[in-house]
């Protein structure tokens, strides 16, 4: 793009409310329009930021020329659609995760951004979060030797979110312990091979048709030597929410801290120490470094459940921001741009369809994969 500022709009506004302040004071971002169904929402989160330009309807504000990007915050069965919609009306796309719920829905996506030349990004908190960013960071100094295998964990008791996460297959929202294990040896899922363990309550099962309380993937990664594994679980399993990776490594492994605020562990060889984890604001834009330890949902009377539960995803917001438009004015791909976020998505839909075959081997679609 060129070198104007670019004119976001933030589609749904309860989560999505985190990353208004973060855009308006991005350097190469206009915080341009908001769009919610809940006119008296609108008005208030609105007024409180100072955001002129309100839409009640999605269809309407699409038919604005003046907006360049969109970035979607709503609740998952309309990431697909609304993406689509947005692409197919010239607007590049940001979205929360997943991509979408079904294999289809993320191929159309994809060719949709092929067709445009238009950019996509899934906003996966865990890929920019301080805990990723630290290994990341030793991985590439050498630290880790060879990555020899991968693991991660999101385990969370969703009683209480809003009714249409009622019995969602765990798989179906993976992409914060799958993306790590993705992400860090920049490589792809070729197959997958699932389980499901355990049972859920029976008036949970009707609306999806998932009895299972938690689901474990083996994942193969393309053109490597490596596997990874990761678990997800949604309700009835009595854990502290947790979303973790570990990394074993030749020279150093990391291994994520089993209860939230303690430390993590550094193994080098049979000798363990622990690790604060530092913060890594210093790799943004002054204007936006302090959100990666405050913003709209940190005081203890305005939190929002994804905060209560996920521990403000580990400072990433400002980071998946300045990924996004960066990628936007450099003209480059964003991580994870539109294949490698259906890679990531398929993965736990199609886990899913493993584990209620019984583990059965999947592959990866081929529209999903980079050569």
């Amino acid at each position: 793009m060129s070198d104007k500022k670019i004119n976001i709009a933030i589609i749904g506004l309860g989560f999505g409310a985190e990353f208004i302040p973060i855009y308006q004071k991005h350097p190469l971002a206009n915080m341009y329009a908001i769009c919610q169904r809940n006119e008296d929402k609108l008005h208030q989160i609105g007024d409180a930021f100072g955001v002129e330009k309100r839409y009640t309807d999605y269809d309407e504000l699409l038919k604005d020329p003046n907006i360049d990007a969109v970035h979607i915050n709503t609740p998952i069965q309309a990431h697909a659609e609304q993406s689509l919609k947005a692409l197919r009306a010239g607007k590049h796309v940001a979205c929360t995760v997943p991509m979408a719920t079904t294999v289809e829905e993320c191929r159309q996506i994809v060719e949709e951004t092929e067709r445009t030349g238009l950019t996509y990004m899934m906003m996966e908190t865990v890929i920019y979060s301080r805990e990723f960013l630290f290994v990341k960071e030793m991985y590439e100094k050498g630290e880790l030797g060879k990555i020899q295998f991968l693991r991660a964990s999101h385990q969370q008791e969703m009683a209480g979110w809003p009714g249409y996460w009622e019995g969602l297959p765990p798989m179906h929202y993976a992409t914060h312990c799958v993306g790590p294990v993705l992400a860090l040896p920049n490589a792809q899922a070729a197959y997958v091979s699932c389980f499901g363990s355990g049972r859920i309550d029976e008036n949970l099962i009707e609306k999806y048709g998932s009895p299972f309380a938690i689901e474990t993937c083996h994942i193969k990664l393309k053109d490597s030597d490596l596997s990874a594994e990761v678990t997800r679980s949604l309700f009835n399993t009595a854990r502290q929410y947790r979303e973790s990776f570990d990394v074993y490594g030749s020279k150093k492994s990391f291994e994520w801290t089993l209860i939230e605020h303690e430390d993590s562990v550094i193994h080098t060889g049979e000798e363990p120490s622990r690790v604060k984890i530092p913060d890594y604001a210093h790799l943004l834009p002054e204007e936006i470094a302090s959100f990666t330890t405050a913003g709209v949902y940190d005081s203890d009377d305005n939190q929002h459940l994804s905060f209560i539960q996920g521990a403000g995803h580990g400072g990433s917001h400002p980071h998946l921001v300045h990924e996004f438009l960066t990628a936007l004015h450099e003209n480059r791909a964003p991580y994870p741009d539109a294949r490698q976020s259906a890679n990531i998505t398929c993965v736990g839909i199609l886990a899913h369809e493993s584990a209620m075959k019984g583990g059965e081997i999947i592959p990866l679609p081929a529209f999903t994969l980079k050569s």
